[in-house]
């Protein structure tokens, strides 16, 4: 059986018994890992701590059609100068019948506008955020448009209803 390598921050991780899953390296060396959402904003503040205060981006998607959500953090640390960054990937997952993460907005800002349209599109409740409402979508709209199993009404049934 193939053993799946580990970074630093997975192998801190497990020495300060923090529940988490290495999802292994992107394409570009970066380390990527599953956190529980109960864990996620205690997680968040020990990142903060150690260096990494720029939120990259936020960004989420369906996993799959009945399954969970995915909300997804690229954090940057600059310590040794701009050309060195070192960076992670946080994934938090949240079941579709009650998508709830802990936001993040009052570590990092920037997550203000990127959970919102995570909310928006998705339908992810970030608790505590200050402003979550929609951002691209209407008010009145109903649902959440990327999500697998939202069903988008056909434009030509609703013109040919008129």
């Amino acid at each position: 059986m193939k053993t799946m390598q580990q970074g630093w921050l997975s192998n801190w991780l497990v020495k300060h018994e923090v529940v988490h899953r290495s999802l292994g390296f992107d394409h570009r060396g970066i380390e990527t890992l599953q956190i529980k959402a109960g864990d996620w904003d205690s997680i968040a503040v020990i990142l903060y701590v150690y260096g990494y205060n720029y939120l990259r981006s936020q960004c989420a998607y369906d996993v799959a059609p009945g399954g969970s959500l995915a909300s997804v953090y690229h954090l940057t640390r600059i310590q040794y100068g701009i050309d060195n960054p070192e960076e992670v990937c946080i994934k938090v997952f949240a079941q579709k019948d009650n998508p709830r993460i802990p936001s993040v907005f009052w570590i990092w800002r920037s997550a203000d506008f990127q959970e919102r349209e995570s909310y928006d599109m998705v339908g992810i409740s970030y608790d505590n955020h200050p402003r979550l409402k929609r951002i691209l979508m209407p008010e009145s709209w109903i649902g959440w448009p990327l999500r697998k199993d939202y069903i988008t009404p056909n434009f030509y049934e609703i013109q040919d209803a008129h």
